[in-house]
Order: C-alpha cells, then sequence, then structure tokens
C-alpha cells in the first residue's frame, strides 16, 4: 500500500521560526531525532533498544511528523498498515528483516506469525508479532490528513487507510469483546503498552511464568535492570505470549483478559476521528459518532468508580475492576461525551495526591504516588511518560482546563529538553529513564510546539461532529467488496 517513492523521501528539513530562541532549537533538535530514527520507510522507537516498528509508537510519532514532513507521516502510518492481517488486527510490531534476531526479544522466530498465525490471516511475506497495541492510527489518520489536505487527497492516503482502519476497529469491537459489555479487552500486558503497570499484578498472578532459562532478555542490554520488568514478569509475558501463538492467535481462550480505561478511550477516540474520515470520503459519519458515544456509556458504566474519582481496569476472567490507580484511568479525558460530574472527578484527582499534577509531580506519574507498589524508575511502576502527558494535556484542554493544560505543556517542553528526549522520566526530579532520543518524546514534543499557549482547542480532532475542511472532497470509497460497513 505505501508509494514507493517514498523510501527515498527528502530528509526532513526542521525550520523553526527563531533558531536562536529556547523553543526554537528544541524544534531543531527533536526534528533530528525523528531524522536519526528513520528507517526509509518507517521510524523506530529508539535505535538501540526498539530496532523495529511499534504500532502506537508509529502513531504517536506520526502526529509529530506531520509538522514537518506530512509526506513521511503519511509514509509511517502506510507501512504499518500494510502488515495487517486478514482478520483486521493491526500487530504490535513490524519487524525489520535487516536486524539480527537477537537484538531484541520476543523476535521473529518466537511469534512465527506467518505459520502459527496462518488461520488469522497473518502476511506472509512481512514477519510480525501476534499481539496489538492501543488503536491510535485512525486519530493519527485524520490529523496526518489534515496537515496538508491537498496532498493527502492527490496521494489518495484517506481512500486507502480507511477500509484498513475500520477493518482494525472491527476487530477490536467484535473479536476483543470478551465481557460481553461493548468494550474491548487486551490479552496480554504488552497490548495495553503499560508493561509492567501494577493494574496488571492481580491478573497476572494466575498466570504461571515461563522458566528463566527459555528466553534472554535483550532488553537489560541496553536498560538498567531497575528501570525494567522483573525476571517473574517477564517469564508470565513469555507465557501468555507463546501460550497465544500455539493456539493460533485465537481470542478468548486466555487466563488474561482485561478491559483496560486507555484502550478504550483511544478506541473511542479513533472512531470519533474514523467518523471523520468517513466525511471527507463522502459517505455518513454520523453512526460512527454515535457509537463512540455507546462506547463511552459503556466506559463510564462498566470502569468508572465515582468513589474514587477514577476509571479502573476490569479483570474479565476475575471479575471486578482492579483497585490499583494508574494513569490509564485518566486518559478518558480525551472523550468530548463524558458527562460534567466525570471530568470534574478527574481533574481533581489528577492534581490531588495520587498524581500531583500542578504539584509535586512532573508531567503525570504512571502509576499512584501513594501506592504500595509505587517505584519512581521502574517503568510503568510509577515514572513518567510522555505519551500519556500529552494525553493528558489534550483532555484538560478539551475540557476547559486551559491553565492546567498550559502547565502540563511548560513541564512536558521543558523536561523533554532537559531529559534528552527520555523514553521515561522520575515523576519528582525529571531524571531521565530508559533509551534516550525517544522518537514519540521528540514528535509530541514538536506538536505541543505547534500548539499556541492558552487556546482553547478541539483536541486531535475528537470534539462534537461538524463538517470539517469543506473543500474539494475525493471520490467516494466503494467499500462493498471490503466488507465495510457504512456506520
Amino acid at each position: 500500500m505505501a508509494d514507493p517513492a517514498i523510501v527515498a523521501a527528502p530528509a526532513i528539513v526542521a525550520a523553526p521560526a527563531d533558531p536562536a530562541t529556547t523553543a526554537g532549537s528544541l524544534h531543531s533538535r527533536a526534528a533530528r531525532v525523528l531524522e536519526g530514527n528513520w528507517t526509509g520507510t518507517s521510524t523506530v522507537p529508539s535505535r538501540g533498544l526498539y530496532p523495529h516498528q511499534w504500532s502506537w509508537d508509529s502513531a504517536f510519532i506520526a502526529i509529530g511528523l506531520r509538522h514537518l514532513s506530512p509526506l513521511r507521516a503519511q509514509t509511517e502510518l502506510e507501512t504499518l498498515l500494510d502488515a495487517q492481517w486478514g482478520d483486521g488486527r493491526v500487530p504490535h510490531i513490524v519487524f525489520n528483516p535487516s536486524v539480527p534476531l537477537d537484538a531484541y526479544f520476543p523476535s521473529p522466530d518466537f511469534w512465527r506469525s506467518s505459520t502459527a498465525g496462518r488461520a488469522a490471516g497473518a502476511p506472509r511475506t512481512v514477519q510480525t508479532s501476534g499481539i496489538v497495541q492501543p488503536p491510535v492510527h485512525a486519530l493519527a489518520a485524520w490529523l496526518v490528513h489534515r496537515a496538508d489536505p491537498g496532498l493527502s487527497r492527490a496521494r489518495g492516503f484517506l481512500p486507502r487507510v480507511y477500509p484498513r482502519l475500520a477493518a482494525w476497529h472491527r476487530y477490536l469491537l467484535h473479536r476483543r469483546d470478551l465481557g460481553g459489555g461493548g468494550l474491548a479487552s487486551v490479552v496480554h500486558p504488552w497490548e495495553q503498552g503499560m508493561d509492567n503497570s501494577p493494574c496488571w499484578d492481580a491478573p497476572l498472578a494466575r498466570v504461571t511464568p515461563a522458566p528463566a532459562r527459555s528466553f534472554r532478555r535483550a532488553d537489560l542490554d541496553h536498560g538498567a535492570p531497575e528501570d525494567r520488568p522483573t525476571d517473574l514478569d517477564y517469564g508470565r509475558y513469555v507465557r501468555l505470549a507463546t501460550d497465544y501463538r500455539d493456539g493460533g492467535y485465537a481470542d478468548g481462550t486466555g487466563d488474561f483478559a482485561v478491559e483496560d480505561p486507555a484502550f478504550n478511550a483511544l478506541l473511542i477516540a479513533s472512531e470519533h476521528a474514523l467518523a471523520r474520515i468517513a466525511h471527507e470520503l463522502g459517505a455518513p459519519g454520523t453512526a460512527r459518532h454515535a457509537r463512540a458515544e455507546r462506547l463511552t456509556a459503556a466506559l463510564v458504566e462498566r470502569l468508572w468508580d465515582p468513589a474514587e474519582g477514577l476509571f479502573f481496569c476490569r479483570d474479565v476472567r476475575g471479575g471486578g475492576l482492579i483497585p490499583e490507580r494508574g494513569v490509564s484511568g485518566l486518559i478518558p479525558l480525551l472523550l468530548p461525551a463524558l458527562p460534567r460530574d466525570v471530568t470534574g472527578a478527574l481533574v481533581g484527582t489528577a492534581s490531588g495526591p495520587h498524581f500531583g499534577l500542578g504539584g509535586p509531580a512532573r508531567l503525570v506519574p504512571s502509576y499512584d504516588l501513594t501506592g504500595e507498589s509505587f517505584d519512581p524508575h521502574r517503568y510503568w511502576r510509577g515514572p513518567a511518560w510522555f505519551n500519556t502527558a500529552w494525553l493528558v494535556e489534550r483532555g484538560l484542554r478539551l475540557h476547559g482546563e486551559r491553565a492546567r493544560a498550559d502547565a502540563l505543556r511548560e513541564d512536558f517542553l521543558s523536561t523533554a529538553d532537559t531529559s534528552g528526549f527520555a523514553e521515561y522520566v522520575d515523576p519528582y526530579t525529571g531524571d531521565a529513564c530508559g533509551a534516550g532520543d525517544f522518537s514519540w518524546t521528540a514528535a509530541l514534543t514538536l506538536d505541543l510546539l505547534h500548539e499556541p499557549v492558552g487556546q482553547a482547542v478541539t483536541p486531535v480532532g475528537i470534539g462534537t461532529f461538524d463538517m470539517g475542511d469543506k473543500g474539494n472532497k475525493v471520490d467516494k470509497v466503494d467499500m462493498r467488496d471490503r466488507g465495510e460497513d457504512r456506520g
């Protein structure tokens, strides 16, 4: 699907308005990170630790790249979608065949996608993982289109990606509704993206870990062990992935199934974006908006705890909400149809002692500052991450919390600067953890640099439905042969 000419796309040229300013320097350095991590058709999260293409990373990267090269941003998403499976899933890793197998684990020979995933329609010519990541992609596609609608229409970008994005959502809404309440479930902690969050401890405790001798952790070659998931956690991740693979990547049979608020909030936001894309292509989008609002209602019904003022994960296998406060529970701030009392309570929780927004914490910690499992350095058990900070900032701005959003934006930019575009940071000090020159940190820095301070926005294109760009439409997409609904 990707345009062959894209491989030779010109290098990004960073051109801030005033290179002498701090913002101009930050803009230039962020652009250089993305240029350095570009492979020719996609962007790696980091050169050492993550040498392949990751799914939700590419979506966030495209959101930032659109300010530098809309062509490259389109290519980022097209390359990922070229690896989509026949059942609609978008795999969480697309492997680069030129990278040695021992550079990352689990490697292609572990996932065996082309053989173990044959029944699910895994591609034969591209090696991928068999699990997924949060569905930020339609959101990214709409923003990338809006960055240069003329280029997008000339290349037929939306007509090519829309059927694939619709199939991706259909997979999640039908194959992954394991709890029967309308929400999508994740079947592995890696799918939600917050790998070792304490929110997973209880459902993971049911999983017998794979023997330590059965795998080698390449991640420890690039990061301090005290910053990474434990060997016990990793053994459980490997066991879950092995069982899923050996079952032909069939959904609904494993011991781990969790409805996560962030995963579903991003699915809902992307449903709104798909509605706008459908309208741009000459098809009705109102049914998709209605579906997004129904999913929002299901999210509140199933995952909202009014006494705690936070959304919680639901353990589908064990039953009930998981009483751990993770940053995932704040991400539904993105959604325009949340009841006002819910948004007010979320803002209060974000600003209170558990997350410390505007107080002792830099950005937003990944886990409850007062929780027994809090660790300021260990991956998703406390450190602050830039992608979740960006999502919370967008949500605050959507719901009129301009002062809080502006303060978070300022902290984001200063911390990205001083940390060297770190993968994540200590939530109190802002000290860098994990990989440096991390792509989504640089990309989302660029996005916030292009956002005027103090402005009220309809963030990430998900607000109340309107007709959007009223310029010339591309030809209406014929979706009949793809089995696409017209919602």
